[in-house]
């Protein structure tokens, strides 16, 4: 019915105009909270990204410490210093030294936190420096702190009333009188098309089209990360240290996928597990018991509470939690049963296990592992890599059936007994240890038995026989990537008891097939040392692994802990030195 009676009019009347300056505020000085979340809408960068790229800056001393909770610049920060520092930058410069030379404005008075200054560039870069990420941050940093001086942004708000036919409609329209800080942050400008015409009361304008629009509402969006930063600061959840590293993990764990335009979509893992939770024990999923610990941190800070007696309340509270959860367990095995297939019923029969002799089934899925559904235990496996059954050969240890791990016919490999990986034990072990780590002194398959010497790269390594690899026989170190490549061709290679005399590595025995053989005098079989034996000169060729694993350690190791006592090598052989001369001479064949 209104439709109708306004399409019958022809002319619209204005009927009042009335006109008023405002103000658009330049922003607060910047804060890690603000710059993840302009990060992540703005630039597209993840959070955990953001903060590596700004810990980078922040280290070669292009910008001021990155973690900081405070928006408000103490009253002796030097401004114009770090202002004059852009002058020469072609993007800015203009701006900045209008800036200097008409007068600085005092940043808006923000938030004290009482930890460090705002984020603030420290010196002038240019793209060819940081490059990619690095840049497209700092130039927002820098825009954002010369916005901070600037003036704030000045605009004419006119609002026209007008008549068609009985009905009055209003309008509203900005128009910009000093751009201010948007001269710098252009993406905050006001647009022109909010800007209306000029006109006075008793204006007359033609009507050109009267039309009635249907919509429906729609249900919200998955959440952005800046939505969901902002989420967490406003209900206590993280500090500016922490929340992108909350985030990282709800990605990295599968709970939530990144979507477009960086939204975060939750997955049936993620889904399942807060319903879980939720029938469990809600307070493990809202955001109010973590924000209750937060406040009583910043007590503990401001000397208003008692460290000791928050700390043993809170573990009291946590520890109620933890068993109340796992009493009550079975609720979220059902939950998870109505999405996912149980872990007993994936996964396909490999090795057998060493306490109820049942066959234990190989999830190939990461992270890969091995699942006994008779004692309903599950064994971590080295990732990244083949899994395969080794000779159906056992632990002496727990009778589990030994597996070999492998990163294909130009990497490295080794077996591992799925119970001892997961239980270290000797004392000199560590979880994640396999085979050609282990200290057993009898076992054939341990590094007492297959070591060799001592790696020609990193401190801490030993090169170990790989039993499997022939024909074309290979050691490779047992913390680096380190491979040595010798005896191709030859039928058995085995670790001798006796040591070298010159360098005490343990000597070879090699037995080559006599069609086939490389020895001097058509002689098949030679013992020796790898290192010094001038036969087996020609023989040895190092090489890195082709893929590198995360369980091949290098660096910190024990450096006593592969003997019986120090300077003694797995089996009660002295520890092989390593002469330069030895290194050189593998050198010459590194590839």
């Amino acid at each position: 019915m209104f439709l109708n009676i306004t399409k019958m009019a022809r002319e619209a009347k204005v009927e009042s105009v009335s006109k008023k300056e405002k103000a658009k505020q330049r922003p607060l000085a910047l804060n890690t909270v603000e710059m993840l979340r302009v990060a992540s809408a703005a630039l597209g960068m993840g959070p955990q990204h953001t903060m590596q790229i700004a810990e980078r800056l922040y280290t070669q001393g292009y910008i001021s410490y990155p973690r900081t909770e405070t928006t408000h610049y103490p009253e002796n920060f030097d401004l114009k210093e770090s202002l004059r520092q852009q002058t020469n930058n072609p993007y800015w410069a203009e701006t900045v030294k209008a800036l200097l030379s008409e007068g600085v404005n005092r940043p808006r008075k923000g938030h004290d936190a009482g930890d460090h200054p705002p984020i603030t560039p420290m010196r002038a870069a240019t793209e060819a420096e940081l490059g990619g990420d690095g840049w497209r941050l700092y130039e927002y940093i820098t825009r954002h702190f010369i916005a901070t001086l600037c003036a704030d942004c000045k605009y004419l708000q006119t609002t026209i009333s007008f008549i068609i036919g009985p009905e009055h409609f209003t309008c509203i329209g900005k128009m910009v009188i000093s751009p201010g800080f948007t001269d710098i942050m252009p993406w905050q400008s006001i647009p022109l098309e909010e800007s209306l015409p000029n006109c006075e009361k008793g204006d007359v304008f033609p009507v050109n089209e009267v039309k009635l629009l249907e919509k429906q509402t729609n249900p919200p969006d998955y959440l952005t990360e800046a939505e969901l930063i902002t989420l967490m600061e406003k209900h206590g959840i993280g500090t500016d240290a922490s929340i992108p590293v909350h985030i990282n993990n709800i990605c990295q764990r599968n709970y939530v996928t990144v979507e477009s335009g960086r939204r975060l979509k939750p997955t049936n893992l993620g889904i399942v597990l807060v319903h879980g939770y939720y029938k469990i024990d809600a307070e493990l999923v809202l955001p109010t018991i973590r924000s209750a610990v937060e406040k009583q941190l910043n007590l503990i800070a401001q000397g208003k509470a008692n460290y000791q007696q928050v700390l043993e309340h809170t573990l009291d509270i946590f520890k109620r939690k933890f068993h109340y959860f796992v009493d009550s367990i079975a609720g979220m095995d059902e939950l998870m049963e109505v999405s996912f297939s149980p872990l007993a019923a994936t996964g396909k029969p490999l090795s057998r296990c060493g306490k109820c002799h049942r066959f234990m089934k190989y999830i190939q899925a990461k992270p890969s592992r091995l699942h006994c559904s008779h004692c309903d235990e599950t064994y971590s496996l080295p990732q990244n890599g083949t899994i395969k059954l080794y000779k159906e050969l056992r632990c002496p240890l727990d009778d589990f059936e030994l597996v070999l791990w492998s990163s294909g016919s130009r990497g490295k490999s080794y077996p591992l007994c799925p119970y001892c990986y997961n239980h270290p034990p000797f004392r000199d072990m560590k979880k994640g240890m396999g085979c050609n780590e282990c200290t057993h002194p009898t076992c054939q398959h341990s590094l007492s038995m297959l070591g060799i010497g001592q790696c020609v790269e990193c401190e801490n390594g030993v090169l170990v026989l790989d039993p499997t690899s022939g024909p074309k026989w290979k050691m490779a170190c047992n913390k680096c990537n380190v491979i040595v490549h010798f005896f191709e061709n030859a039928h058995k290679v085995r670790v001798s008891p006796e040591t070298c005399e010159s360098c005490d590595a343990a000597l070879v025995d090699v037995d080559f097939n006599k069609a086939k053989s490389p020895l001097p005098g058509d002689e098949t079989q030679h013992s020796g040392c790898v290192f010094c034996d001038p036969v087996f000169q020609d023989l040895v060729e190092l090489k890195h692994a082709a893929t590198r694993h995360p369980m091949h350690r290098g660096g910190q190791g024990r450096r006593q802990g592969r003997g019986r006592g120090k300077g003694r090598r797995p089996g009660g052989r002295p520890n092989p030195k390593r002469p330069k001369d030895k290194m050189a001479a593998l050198a010459a064949y590194f590839v």
